[in-house]
């Protein structure tokens, strides 16, 4: 018998163009028998991507908000990118990924620089204490930890030891940040906690993520008839309810100025994602600071807000948008002309780019880290051109060599601050003559993390939806960790085959912590016991 939902005239309503919605619109086709022509994605700006987004050019520069950390055990996103060709369409994106990290393994020689000089492998720095409570929250159920925060699990010794130094910056921890994400990372992580010093196991893309995953997933849909709705805000959706159950029967949205209305049949599927990370982001540039704004720059939130006014079981927006204070940080992409910068940095850590990941200033009132991937980092990026990222957790600190806090500073003075740490300021008139350096202010970037408990978050699928769900980073995914593609691609996997009702298995999340070589491996690295 025919699902109702493959019936040729059944449409996909998706909400939101980032890699969750995108992920849904495939896994619709390989494993729903979708049309794709009957797939339709609502997209509040321009371009597609979400928050693995990236633009620009040489003369302008370059800019990425973010990039997400990658690793082997991403099943779900490696499963979905093992049907999705690359852009050339001589490999799929997961053949190009493994072997791209097969050539470029990273094995950073300077995780930490301080002094002016290049920490090679740091020591974790975790007292007898420090590591008993790491364990107890391996095995303590989150339901007992509820809403209490790391610093309320930890003393506060441990926020000055470089393991907390590395892992933060990593993953982009704050110690008010929530102890049940900081348990899952852990758990989730297991496998990793033996290299991480030199952050052995973390993969890259060829390029950025945007030129690498999104727009090779969004050309595979676009041949096959999905539709982008662009510069389409969603503000409204309408919910029906009757004895089997509830289901979105309308979809308003807004457009070049005009209030659009879509009556959504019984056969139909809306798939929303709540929430954003990168709502509100706001650019600077080698002369100005970017500015500060709010979740009314935008219509993630406030459609989140307004659809819980009448369905109350879909989570509690406010406890992730309403702490701009908590959940803010400011990144910057610098474009170079010329080589010096990437020389330096090479010279002094000893790994050419792409090969040591993240550097992070410890010395640093910024919290500052920056990243040197291989180049060139975009598609179209000339030869003679370099690009790196970077960013700051304590955004509202004055600087070490800039008395301001950085998300006061222009992209000129976050560079002098940066060259300053390097103790490279010999040669900074010279460096910032070929540079662009390009700050971003992001207000909810790090809101997934904020203290929660079991019902902030709403299911993928709630109790009684018959032709919705929800993805993204602020669905509840048990066992997962929020920040990373993989949450967003499992979300989109999950949604799919419950709405379709397939007879397919979602893949598992890894749980290195079942292993006991694993185990016993993190367990003599928190123990810096030499093996």
């Amino acid at each position: 018998m025919q699902n109702k939902h493959t019936q040729v005239d059944a449409v996909a309503y998706l909400i939101g163009g980032g890699i969750a919605s995108l992920a849904a619109a495939a896994f619709l086709i390989r494993d729903g028998n979708f049309k794709g022509h009957n797939i339709r994605i609502f997209e509040e700006s321009p371009q597609l991507g979400g928050s693995l987004d990236a633009s620009g050019d040489s003369e302008r520069g370059y800019i990425m908000r973010g990039g997400r950390m990658i690793e082997s055990k991403y099943v779900c996103t490696y499963d979905l990118f093992s049907t999705i060709p690359t852009l050339d369409e001589t490999q799929t994106v997961t053949q190009e990924i493994f072997k791209w990290n097969e050539t470029m393994k990273t094995s950073s020689r300077s995780r930490l620089f301080r002094g002016g000089e290049a920490v090679d492998t740091p020591d974790f720095g975790l007292s007898e204490r420090h590591i008993r409570t790491i364990e107890r929250l391996e095995f303590e159920p989150e339901s007992m930890l509820g809403r209490t925060s790391i610093a309320d699990q930890f003393d506060s010794s441990f926020f000055s030891t470089d393991f907390w130094f590395m892992w933060c910056t990593t993953f982009a921890f704050q110690p008010w940040h929530s102890a049940v994400e900081f348990k899952r990372y852990l758990v989730r992580f297991t496998h990793m906690v033996a290299g991480f010093s030199k952050l052995n196991g973390i993969m890259r893309t060829v390029y950025n993520q945007y030129d690498s995953m999104v727009r090779p997933l969004s050309k595979w849909l676009e041949q096959r008839g999905v539709q982008f709705v662009f510069n389409a805000k969603v503000v409204d959706l309408g919910f029906c309810h009757d004895y089997e159950g509830r289901s979105i029967e309308r979809i308003s949205y807004q457009q070049d100025g005009r209030a659009e209305k879509i009556l959504v049949k019984k056969s139909d599927l809306v798939i929303v994602t709540l929430g954003s990370m990168t709502e509100g982001s706001s650019l600077g540039s080698m002369s100005a600071a970017p500015t500060l704004k709010d979740k009314r720059d935008g219509g993630a939130w406030t459609l989140w807000e307004r659809i819980v006014e009448r369905e109350t079981d879909f989570g509690h927006p406010e406890i992730f948008s309403a702490h701009v204070d908590k959940s803010k940080w400011v990144s910057f992409t610098t474009t170079l002309q010329g080589s010096t910068f990437f020389d330096l940095i090479r010279d002094l850590t000893g790994n050419a780019p792409g090969e040591g990941g993240l550097i992070t200033f410890p010395d640093s009132n910024w919290l500052a880290s920056i990243v040197l991937p291989h180049q060139p980092h975009f598609i179209d990026q000339p030869a003679g051109v370099y690009v790196f990222w970077g960013y700051g957790l304590h955004v509202d600190e004055p600087g070490n060599f800039v008395a301001k806090p950085m998300s006061k500073c222009n992209g000129r003075e976050i560079m002098t601050e940066l060259l300053g740490h390097l103790r490279a300021e010999a040669q900074l008139d010279d460096i910032l003559k070929g540079c662009n350096c390009i700050p971003c202010m992001m207000p909810f970037i790090t809101s997934q993390f904020l203290c929660r408990e079991k019902g902030d978050r709403p299911k993928v699928r709630p109790e009684g939806a018959k032709n919705f769900a929800f993805v993204g980073q602020f669905c509840e995914l048990p066992e997962d960790v929020v920040f990373t593609v993989e949450y967003s691609v499992r979300s989109a996997q999950t949604a799919v085959y419950s709405l379709l009702g397939l007879d397919r298995v979602v893949p598992p999340v890894f749980k290195g912590n079942h292993d006991p070589r694993i185990l016993l491996k993190a367990f003599e690295a928190l123990h810096a016991i030499s093996t």
